[in-house]
C-alpha cells in the first residue's frame, strides 16, 4: 500500500486540529449553558472561561463582538444560578427555553411537551444510535437540552478528532448516523442544532440580565452561525 503524501498528512492533521477546536468549543458550551456550580463561577472569575472561549474561536475563524466577556469575571454563584433558574427554567415558563423540543413544538404550532413530542424523541433516538443515553451525571432532563446536545457534539468532534474512541458498550463510529463520527457530527447540527440554536442565542442575549450569560449567548450564536 502507497505511503500517504506530506501534503495528504498535513491535510489530515489539520483536519484533526479543526476537529479538537469543535470538540473544545463544545464542551466549553455545554459547561456554559448548563446550570451553574462552583467550577463555572472558578473558571469564569479566573479569566479562564474567556480566555479559553478566545482561543477556541481563533482557531475556528469566530467572530466574537468587540469587547466580548470584557466584563463577565465579577460572578457570583448564588446571583448565576438565580438568573440560570429565570431562564431557562422559570415560574411559570422559561424566559428562554433550553429545550430544542419547546422552539419545535411552536414552529409546528402545538402544545410543546417535555419528553413526548417527535423532535425530543429524535435527539434521543440519535444519541442511542452514538451509544449515548442520559446526560452526564445521571441528570433525567430531556435529552434535547441543548447543553446536552452539545455533550454529543463534543463526543463525536472528539472521536473524529482522533481524541476519543466510542464507548465500549456502543456501536463503533460507522455505525453511527451518516457512517461516521464526523458525518454524524454534521447530520445532527443540520437537522437538530441549527434548527432552534441560533433564535436561542438571540433570545438569550436579549433576555440576560447577567453579562456573563449575554456572552455566552455572543459566542454560541458565532459558533452556530
Amino acid at each position: 500500500m502507497a505511503e500517504p503524501t506530506q501534503g495528504a498528512t498535513a491535510e489530515a492533521n489539520a483536519g484533526a486540529e479543526a476537529w479538537q477546536a469543535r470538540a473544545a468549543a463544545c464542551e466549553l458550551l455545554a459547561l456554559s449553558l448548563r446550570y451553574p456550580g462552583e467550577e463555572l463561577v472558578g473558571i469564569v472569575s479566573s479569566g479562564e472561561w474567556a480566555d479559553a472561549a478566545r482561543e477556541i474561536a481563533g482557531a475556528l475563524g469566530l467572530a466574537l463582538p468587540k469587547g466580548w466577556a470584557d466584563d463577565v469575571r465579577d460572578v457570583e454563584l448564588h446571583a448565576l444560578r438565580a438568573e440560570a433558574t429565570r431562564l431557562f427554567v422559570g415560574a411559570p415558563q422559561a424566559a428562554c427555553s433550553p429545550y430544542e423540543g419547546m422552539w419545535r413544538a411552536q414552529d409546528d404550532g402545538v402544545q410543546p411537551l417535555m419528553f413526548v413530542n417527535p423532535h425530543t424523541m429524535a435527539v434521543e433516538r440519535f444519541c442511542k444510535a452514538c451509544g449515548l443515553g442520559q446526560a452526564k451525571g445521571g441528570a433525567n432532563d430531556p435529552l434535547d437540552h441543548i447543553a446536552t446536545e452539545f455533550e454529543l457534539l463534543q463526543y463525536l468532534a472528539s472521536i473524529e478528532a482522533g481524541i476519543a474512541q466510542p464507548y465500549e458498550q456502543g456501536p463503533d463510529a460507522e455505525a453511527f448516523p451518516g457512517g461516521g463520527a464526523g458525518a454524524a457530527y454534521d447530520e445532527f447540527v443540520a437537522d437538530h442544532l441549527r434548527t432552534f440554536a441560533p433564535r436561542f442565542a438571540e433570545k438569550l442575549e436579549a433576555e440576560a440580565r447577567v453579562s456573563y450569560y449575554r456572552a455566552v449567548a455572543q459566542l454560541l450564536a458565532a459558533y452556530v452561525r
